[in-house]
């Protein structure tokens, strides 16, 4: 860059040539220089700004820009508070679910509502200065935040895990109310047990295919687990009879009634009335003639009965009797 410079006591114009060099160290002198004023300003202002006397002008113009500093924090932290109230309600949301998750695992695990009440706080206490880090500290408002965060994704791996264990107890309760653990009749004893024994009629040594539970006629004979209804018919031999399927290849058979209230293709409920007790077919009085079979074979029913009678607990898998001599 070149300079020319007139005036009248020059005999002759004058030039004076600029380079990059020049430049720089001009540009740098006014950086500097608008630097060292903007502190000087600040500096003086900050100091007069505590006497009012001193200078009022200058007092206002702090006055007002202390004002415009604390109202962009004042809406920084409206901001950060809206959005933690926003999370605090996703919060209580998920805590809601929760809470109904957690009462429907309590109901199908047989837990008593009182030994876990998720209505309730659990009691919390300690010390308020800790022997290994100190006495506590404030909580800040990015670690409160970071803590919301982190508890909203906690929340969301419980009820993952809840729902699966849900699903678990609730399919083993499913099968627990299809095996036949029920008591067909209400009678305290059999006249006739599972396994060989001598025929009634013939004298002949014969294998008992089932239990026979000996009542008046007309006692109420009830499913012994919820099932569908397959056969419904009268029988040569076993008279009045009833088949249940209860899934799984497992069938319970109810013989030698006096009545029958249910059809093929019925749903039946655990513990519904099903029939009444009678004599009809190949029987010497009136009894409930009780089978139970997997695949077609029977099985010994009282191993069935026994679980019901031990409160029903019944075993993730389901066991596999064979019968035998």
């Amino acid at each position: 860059m070149q300079i020319i410079l007139l005036h009248p006591r020059f005999t002759k114009a004058r030039s004076v040539t600029l380079g990059s060099k020049h430049l720089f160290i001009l540009m740098f002198l006014l950086v500097g220089l608008i630097a060292g004023s903007s502190t000087l300003i600040t500096y003086f202002l900050l100091r007069q700004a505590g006497d009012p006397d001193a200078s009022p002008l200058l007092h206002k113009l702090a006055v007002s820009m202390s004002q415009e500093e604390d109202g962009r924090n004042e809406k920084f932290l409206k901001e950060n508070l809206a959005m933690m109230a926003v999370k605090v309600g996703e919060m209580q949301a998920q805590m809601m679910r929760l809470d109904a998750l957690g009462e429907r695992v309590q109901g199908l695990a047989g837990i008593r509502p009182e030994e876990f009440n998720f209505k309730e706080s659990p009691g919390r206490g300690g010390a308020e200065v800790s022997s290994l880090a100190g006495p506590g500290r404030d909580v800040g408002l990015d670690e409160l935040r970071r803590m919301l965060d982190n508890l909203a994704v906690d929340a969301g791996h419980r009820t993952d895990y809840l729902n699966a264990v849900e699903s678990t107890l609730m399919s083993d309760k499913i099968k627990s109310r299809l095996l036949p653990t029920n008591q067909p009749v209400n009678v305290a004893y059999n006249s006739s047990s599972f396994g060989w024994r001598l025929d009634p009629f013939t004298g002949h040594n014969a294998f008992h295919e089932g239990l026979d539970f000996p009542a008046p006629v007309g006692t109420r004979i009830v499913a012994a687990a919820a099932g569908v209804v397959i056969a419904s018919e009268y029988h040569y031999q076993f008279g009045n009879m009833l088949e249940i399927d209860h899934g799984n290849n497992i069938i319970t058979r109810y013989a030698h009634a006096s009545r029958l209230f249910v059809k093929v293709g019925d749903i039946v409920k655990r513990g519904q009335h099903v029939a009444d007790v009678g004599s009809t077919g190949r029987s010497t009085g009136a009894h409930l003639h009780f089978e139970v079979r997997i695949r077609g074979i029977a099985q010994d029913p009282r191993k069935f009965l026994a679980l019901g009678a031990n409160g029903g607990n019944q075993p993730k898998q389901m066991p596999v009797f064979v019968a035998g001599r």
